[in-house]
């Protein structure tokens, strides 16, 4: 095959939802940005997909973007979906900045989306732009690696695109446009859409071609509508459980940024906790707080209630009870195991512990992440008696030794030894975390071309628990005047 044609043939790539559900979305070709540069490669996700040629190579995945016989927008689309927007039902949503470029087919025969963000503009785009601006797409191509590496369920960063193309924002800011991955970009606002429009036979076909290409495991089910909505509800507890567990507020709860595969995506106005402030509310145009850190358990709850009266052609009001009746325990279940976890405790029950302790970090302001981080280290000192190398580092010292005796009790009874507990807390709680300020100066040198910044932070974030003594300037938890960098829904 010739150089000129290999950007146009890649044979992993498959088009299912173009081609199956083309009533359900609008064909759409992206609209070139100007100077273009391939700034951001993520070359051990492009090599598992197998799209070396096509994404390592700028040439190459300019003239399969851009190009009118390009391979990945041969086929490109616009999903139109509607959602539930700060709690109030908006229909004219879509991909408004977003095409669905192609799907990868994998070795294990999952698909896996390719999807670009900041395109340009869409029937969807409601008079916009359709454009993303270099200041947020650095932030989700940082945040959803960082979130995957923490183990927490997300989209993925493929390549960033810069370019020299002025986008109004706020301000004037520099275009670019963003490859991600996931197993689909179907999300609650499409359920929603069809089914409040009354499209029914549209609603239907959605729901066959995720039986067909995204639950199949659930298509020979006694009842597949309840076994799905079931499933939603469940990877759904699970997702935001991590969530609370390990400090991320989303920021942007509406249901057209839930996916059905209970991935963490739409990454806009998010933020890791730096002080621990269980009302933290990272998105300066939340005004009432709805998506603040500690509601998220309650509006995914909410939000998987708009997405079940779509489900009510199939289901009786009990089984969609019985769905729902999912989320909590789960919940539940699974937040407690990974504070125990990450407390080093083989038994999830003692929650009361891990209770404890997150009160007193939250009494005092405390830094989340360094104070579990802290006492990983502490950890064998704290078994051998020595309680105030770590408590006395609080301000309430007398209430952390009160809680670090107790903790103690707890750690030497287990079977495991103190040092075995303090490889695995270490590779539990994060030495270094995506912190706003840091992403904030990276990005400045990035809007001077300079991404080494960018390149450090993806080194430490890909490997959150490792010790990188080269950056540990990048695992210190911001000074007074860096915290409370403000946040609105264009980042």
């Amino acid at each position: 095959m010739s150089k000129q044609a290999a950007f146009n043939t890649t044979s992993n790539l498959r088009f299912f939802y173009a081609q199956e559900l083309s009533s359900l979305s609008s064909v759409v070709k992206p609209f070139p940005v100007s100077q273009p540069r391939l700034s951001c490669v993520n070359n051990t996700l492009v090599k598992e997909l197998g799209l070396s040629n096509l994404i390592n190579n700028e040439d190459n995945l300019l003239k399969a973007l851009f190009m009118p016989d390009g391979i990945l927008q041969k086929q490109s689309i616009a999903q139109k979906y509607g959602g539930h927007q700060f709690g109030h039902w908006n229909p004219q949503l879509g991909d408004g900045r977003g095409l669905l470029l192609a799907q990868v087919e994998t070795t294990k025969s999952d698909l896996v989306d390719l999807h670009l963000k900041g395109a340009g503009p869409t029937p969807y785009s409601r008079h916009a732009d359709g454009r993303a601006v270099l200041r947020s797409t650095i932030r989700e191509y940082l945040g959803s690696e960082a979130v995957h590496h923490l183990g927490i369920p997300s989209s993925r960063s493929l390549a960033l695109i810069s370019s020299k193309e002025p986008v109004m924002r706020e301000n004037l800011e520099r275009g670019a446009m963003m490859i991600r991955t996931c197993p689909s970009h179907i999300r609650f606002g499409h359920f929603e859409y069809f089914f409040h429009n009354g499209e029914f036979e549209k609603l239907d076909a959605l729901f066959e071609y995720c039986f067909k290409y995204h639950f199949a495991h659930l298509a020979d089910t006694e009842n597949p509508h309840l076994a799905l909505l079931s499933e939603i509800c469940s990877t759904s507890a699970r997702m935001i459980a991590h969530w609370q567990a390990y400090g991320f507020n989303h920021g942007v709860m509406n249901t057209d940024n839930m996916s059905i595969h209970g991935i963490t995506f739409d990454y806009g106005p998010y933020a890791f906790l730096d002080d621990f402030i269980s009302n933290y509310i990272c998105n300066k145009s939340d005004h009432s707080g709805r998506y603040a850190f500690e509601q998220q358990p309650s509006i995914g709850l909410w939000n998987l209630n708009a997405l079940a009266h779509a489900f009510s052609r199939y289901l009786s009001i009990d089984q969609i009870k019985q769905a729902l009746s999912i989320f909590e325990p789960t919940f539940l279940d699974i937040y407690h195991s990974l504070m125990a976890k990450r407390l080093g405790l083989n038994n999830h029950n003692n929650i009361e512990l891990s209770q404890n302790f997150v009160k007193i970090l939250a009494d005092e302001f405390a830094d989340y992440h360094s104070s579990f981080r802290e006492l990983s280290n502490s950890i064998v000192q704290i078994a051998d008696g020595d309680l105030r190398s770590f408590s006395d580092r609080f301000k309430q010292k007398d209430a952390m030794q009160a809680w670090t005796s107790k903790y103690a009790r707890e750690i030497v009874r287990q079977e495991r030894s103190p040092e075995s507990t303090q490889i695995y807390m270490l590779d539990t709680n994060p030495k270094f975390i995506l912190r706003n300020h840091l992403m904030q100066k990276a990005i400045i040198k990035a809007e001077n071309d300079d991404f080494t910044a960018v390149d450090e932070l993806i080194e430490v974030v890909s490997r959150p628990f490792a010790e990188h003594p080269e950056f540990e300037h990048l695992a210190m938890p911001p000074s007074t005047k860096e915290k409370g960098i403000a946040l609105s829904c264009s980042s």
